[in-house]
């Protein structure tokens, strides 16, 4: 790596690498590790699945995360719902271009408008009355039960370094969400816990009267 950085900023390679290790392991799951101590030698290893069980879906891991997750912050940041222009003037910026083979995602329309609206990760539908036709993406059933508004927040913050707080109106949304999220799950807790009293206490009375 030393030998393609330009001599005007190999003081600064330290830094350099620090930062893009850091942006490999946001976008795209990567962890960068030395070989040995002080060998100035690195390998790109996947991180390992972060919920402990080995459930974490493919989606998530390298390389699609490195478009999933930005995909669901563009849809997120026109509304929830992003039209196919939106969606591919993004991914062009990115040089990842509709008809053309990505060496890292292959072909990407057949990755965003199939395998990801199979995986139920994405929602690609025709705009009604729109004629002629014209499609947007929202999220999916997996994308709302595996993440959230703020976790791509953060993302997108990490992304340019800086805090969810500086997008106002985006982290007031992702903020509701979240407590939308907390209400839903509380009368389930609640239940769960009624539910487990009651045994409790059914059991406390047979073994208070033993035949």
């Amino acid at each position: 790596m030393l030998k393609i950085v330009h001599k005007r900023y190999k003081e600064h390679f330290p830094e350099i690498l620090r930062k893009a290790s850091e942006h490999m392991d946001l976008v795209f799951g990567l962890e960068l590790k030395e070989v040995q101590p002080n060998s100035h030698s690195y390998n790109l290893v996947c991180k390992s699945d972060d919920t402990g069980d080995g459930s974490l879906s493919s989606a998530w891991r390298f390389p699609i995360k490195g478009i999933l997750m930005p995909l669901l912050g563009v849809i997120f940041l026109h509304g929830n719902r992003a039209s196919e222009e939106e969606v591919w003037q993004f991914l062009n910026i990115l040089g990842i271009y509709d008809g053309k083979r990505h060496f890292m995602f292959g072909e990407p329309r057949k990755l965003i408008t199939q395998y990801l609206v199979k995986e139920k990760y994405l929602e690609y539908r025709q705009v009604p009355s729109s004629d002629p036709p014209r499609f947007e993406f929202l999220w999916g059933p997996r994308a709302q039960a595996e993440t959230t508004k703020m976790r791509v927040l953060e993302f997108l913050s990490k992304a340019n370094d800086t805090v969810p707080s500086a997008f106002p109106s985006y982290y007031e949304e992702a903020l509701r969400d979240e407590e939308e999220r907390a209400r839903a799950i509380s009368p389930t807790k609640a239940g769960t816990t009624s539910k487990a009293s009651t045994c409790s206490k059914a059991t406390s009375r047979l073994n208070s009267h033993p035949e």
